[in-house]
C-alpha cells in the first residue's frame, strides 16, 4: 500500500473526531497532573475560579453548576468538598432559606494564586508549537463545531 492509497481511505470527518476526542483526554490528564499537586480535581478549580469571578459576591449552586466545563458535574459535592479544605464558605441565605451562599475564601484565592503560577506550563504544554494566527483558527473552528447543534 503507497501513501496514495492510504489518503483515498482516509475519512476525514472520522480523523477529526478521533483526533478532537484524542486531543481533549490529553488535556484533561495533562491539567489534573498539574492539579494533583493541590489536591484538586478540574470540576474543584472550576467551582474555585467562577467563585474567585465574582470578586467576594455570592454563588448559588445553580450559577455554579450553569459554570460547568462538564454539566454532569455533582456541584453539590464539589463544594462541599471545597467547603471542608476551608477553600470556600457556604450560608444559607437569611431572607430565604432554600437558597444557599457560597463564596471562596482567603485560603481559596492564595490557592488559586499558586496555581496560576503553574498554568503557564500548561498553557505552552497545549498551544505553545502553535502561531496566534493558529490558535485564534483553532478557537473559531471548536467554536463552530460546537454551536453546530
Amino acid at each position: 500500500m503507497n501513501k496514495n492509497d492510504k489518503k483515498e481511505d482516509l475519512n476525514l470527518p472520522d480523523l477529526t473526531i478521533a483526533n478532537i476526542l484524542q486531543t481533549g483526554n490529553w488535556m484533561n490528564e495533562t491539567f489534573s497532573d498539574h492539579l494533583k499537586q493541590f489536591a484538586l480535581s478540574i470540576q474543584q478549580y472550576q467551582v474555585l475560579r467562577s467563585l474567585k469571578k465574582l470578586n467576594g459576591q455570592p454563588a448559588d449552586l445553580q450559577s455554579l453548576q450553569a459554570e460547568m466545563v462538564s454539566k454532569n458535574s455533582n456541584t453539590t459535592r464539589l463544594v462541599e468538598k471545597l467547603r471542608l479544605k476551608g477553600l470556600i464558605t457556604r450560608f444559607q441565605n437569611e431572607e430565604n432559606r432554600r437558597k444557599v451562599e457560597i463564596r471562596i475564601t482567603e485560603q481559596g484565592i492564595e490557592l488559586l494564586a499558586e496555581i496560576e503560577k503553574i498554568q503557564d506550563q500548561f498553557e505552552t504544554a497545549v498551544v505553545g508549537n502553535l502561531t496566534e494566527k493558529e490558535i485564534l483558527i483553532l478557537n473559531k473552528l471548536l467554536i463552530k463545531i460546537r454551536n453546530k447543534n
